[in-house]
């Protein structure tokens, strides 16, 4: 097959970015280097149930171009409400207490607006000794997957002013929904990218199963793949790689465990484990019904999961349940699955956040390197970063630039 435009990346950008190129009738190859598309969406099925191990809500839904491919595709959606900001019969976090909680959150959000710290650390805009402090880390860690300090004040507002309190799920899966994207493109699985020339006539990409040529190319990997230097680049790309670097992932993992007595909480309901420390787990009870919990850990919570291990998570996980809920409830739970994505060789990580004082290294990112090298992904967002439908988007971008310069 003549390739006219190469894409390095399965995930959400690249499956968008090559399916818009094929329905304009240009040649495309998606190339991946894990054995499996859709990136961090990825879908499990566990005793029949469908467990998104990444990615599993269509946020602002309202706008969410995923949404509107969802409803095109028959996909069955839930649009009830979340139940994040609720904990189950306050147990542990007091009504009194999760209103100044999130009043000291809506508070630290006017702060950054009305006083941006000069120096665009968003953990300078509250105390560090604020009582509520380690609680909007936490938020952090959830949102950026990593604490206030290491976050861009600016990238922080940049998403809080475009997202919307409108979050759908997908009973199959979002990573069902993703995959299913890629079933009528050319694939090459298992296929990492080495190089990528493109000083010649054609590009020349240098994979572990050979060498592609193509008109372009769009690279659509991580930003820990790119920064690290995984992909050799001739010409050099330093200005990109640089802003791969500014724009690192974040740790966020999931824990999924399974309830003997599903009847003994209310489905649909949340408990954050410990709300006044951002080393803490959150537990959504019973999603979609099922008789599970999904352990949510972000920022120094995922990063100290991973050092205690399999063994130690569900540990830590169960004995803050157990806190909560009693011993006898918590010790009839059983883990089933769980990610590592810090650990995923071709990954590197969770979701992208941007360091103080380079917030503007999205654009750079998302800018054309030349006519025929383009870059994709979550990252390359301005106010999207961290969703799939960003980087869904982005792909969408991408191919829209690169088209027109197709011979």
């Amino acid at each position: 097959m003549q390739i006219e435009v190469a894409i390095i990346g399965a995930g959400a950008a690249g499956i968008a970015a090559a399916r818009r190129l094929q329905d304009r009738g240009r040649k495309v190859l998606l190339v991946e280097a894990m054995d499996r598309v859709g990136g961090r969406a990825h879908t499990i099925t566990v005793e029949g149930l469908a467990l998104d191990l990444g990615c599993g809500w269509l946020h602002s839904a309202e706008r969410n171009p995923l949404a509107r491919f969802a409803e095109a595709e028959n996909a069955a959606i839930d649009r009830s409400h979340a139940a994040w900001r609720n904990q189950l019969r306050n147990l542990g976090f007091s009504a009194e207490q999760q209103r100044a909680a999130w009043k000291t959150y809506d508070s630290f959000d006017q702060s950054l607006r009305d006083n941006p710290p000069p120096d665009d650390i968003a953990g300078k805009a509250i105390a560090r000794d604020h009582p509520w402090r380690p609680y909007l880390d936490m938020i952090s860690g959830a949102l950026n997957g990593a604490e206030l300090d290491f976050v861009s004040a600016k990238d922080l507002l940049a998403y809080d002013d475009s997202a919307s309190e409108t979050n759908w799920r997908l009973p199959a899966g979002y990573g069902t929904l993703i995959g299913g994207a890629a079933r009528a493109l050319p694939l090459s699985l298992a296929t990492k990218v080495l190089a990528i020339d493109h000083q010649g006539a054609r590009v020349g990409i240098e994979t572990s199963k050979g060498r592609i040529t193509a008109d372009a190319v769009i690279v659509a990997v991580p930003t820990d793949i790119l920064a690290r230097g995984d992909i050799a680049f001739t010409p050099a790309v330093d200005d990109h790689l640089h802003a791969a670097s500014c724009l690192p992932l974040g740790r966020v993992d999931k824990l999924f465990l399974a309830m003997e007595d599903a009847d003994a909480v209310p489905p649909e309901t949340h408990l954050l484990g410990n709300p006044h420390s951002a080393l803490t787990g959150s537990y959504y009870l019973r999603p979609f019904g099922r008789p599970l919990i999904e352990c949510f850990f972000g920022g120094i919570a995922a990063r100290a999961m991973e050092e205690a291990g399999d063994v130690g998570r569900i540990a830590f996980a169960i004995e803050e349940i157990s806190a909560l809920l009693g011993s006898d409830f918590a010790k009839r739970l059983q883990p089933v699955a769980g990610s590592w994505w810090h650990k995923e060789a071709t990954i590197g990580g969770a979701y992208s956040h941007a360091l103080p004082g380079h917030a503007d290294k999205r654009a750079i990112l998302a800018a054309p390197a030349d006519e025929r090298l383009h870059f994709a992904g979550e990252a390359c967002s301005a106010h999207d970063y961290s969703t799939a439908h960003g980087a869904w988007q982005s792909g969408l971008d991408a191919a829209d630039r690169i088209e027109p310069r197709l011979y």
